[in-house]
């Protein structure tokens, strides 16, 4: 049986600012102390505590927190024995997967990945990097990379580096090339599968997924909602796009019609002069904080 708590990892660092203006667009808001790592939130049923991304998996596996947000990359990484609720794309720090990459200088003549057999390689993905090389049965030497990785291989301290990218820039802008990327991660959701056995936690633990991921869908899309004469309505809809379809509700004692749609905040610019242009008056553009589908629900 639950004790009526759910602890949850707040990942501390470059995604923690992001996760909790996520959680607040969810529902939750979560207020962080410079002096404390266990931040309050305004949920009864839930404790917090900030964690590194790197280490999260091993406190969620370990039963220290029941629920975490962290990497794939980190899971793999420490081996942790998770369940995988569901991915969290951060739209607002990453619009893609983030990759780690194998990365020499431009003038190396490591080309491929058996060219590396015998070299030395640093990063701060140590284990999964092992493993691997290992699986292809080329023989590397994998050292733990504390920061500046770039520069290690640079000056000539290793031969290669796995690290982290998400467009190459950076890497390049060392004068490094890419000559392999050996996997794409993203943010995911992860419980203690010995909380998902229990019902209560189970059930928090699906809410919390169903309303981030509702959180999610409403990252770049508006409400709209304006007023339209009977005329004017088929020249409306001919503009409007929709996730469904439009919602259309007759103004009372009126030849007007009120509707109310969602769209991409990117097209509401070009949208608005058009709207006027054919009839429409009154037009309100108003956040959404969530957006929920019979999709987002989980098994």
């Amino acid at each position: 049986m639950s004790n009526g708590k759910l602890k949850l990892g707040i990942p501390k660092g470059s995604l923690e600012k992001s996760t909790i203006e996520l959680f607040q667009k969810a529902g939750w808001r979560i207020s962080v102390s410079s002096r404390n790592y266990f931040p309050s939130i305004d949920d009864g049923e839930l404790t917090c505590a900030l964690i590194r991304a790197q280490e999260m998996a091993h406190y969620v596996e370990s039963g220290v927190l029941d629920v975490g947000l962290t990497g794939l990359d980190w899971v793999l990484e420490n081996d942790s024995q998770v369940e995988f609720i569901c991915d969290l794309v951060y739209s607002k720090v990453s619009t893609q997967k983030a990759k780690w990459v194998l990365a020499v200088p431009e003038n190396s003549p490591i080309k491929t990945l058996e060219d590396c057999a015998g070299k030395t390689i640093s990063t701060e993905l140590v284990g999964f990097t092992r493993n691997y090389f290992k699986e292809k049965n080329i023989p590397v030497n994998v050292e733990f990379s504390w920061g500046a990785t770039e520069a290690k291989v640079v000056e000539g301290l290793v031969d290669a580096i796995v690290e982290v990218t998400e467009t190459g820039s950076t890497i390049r802008a060392h004068g490094l090339k890419i000559i392999h990327t050996l996997l794409e991660t993203n943010t995911k959701l992860i419980a203690n599968r010995k909380s998902m056995d229990d019902p209560w936690k189970r059930a928090k633990i699906r809410q919390i997924a169903l309303l981030l991921r509702g959180a999610l869908n409403a990252e770049n899309l508006v409400g709209i909602k304006m007023n339209v004469p009977k005329d004017a309505i088929d020249a409306v809809m001919e503009i409007l796009p929709s996730l469904t379809a439009p919602t259309i509700s007759e103004l009372y004692g009126t030849n007007w019609f009120s509707i109310e749609s969602v769209i991409s905040e990117a097209i509401v610019r070009e949208i608005i002069p058009r709207l006027i242009e054919v009839g429409a008056d009154g037009i309100i553009e108003y956040p959404l904080n969530m957006v929920v589908g019979r999709g987002d629900v989980l098994a």
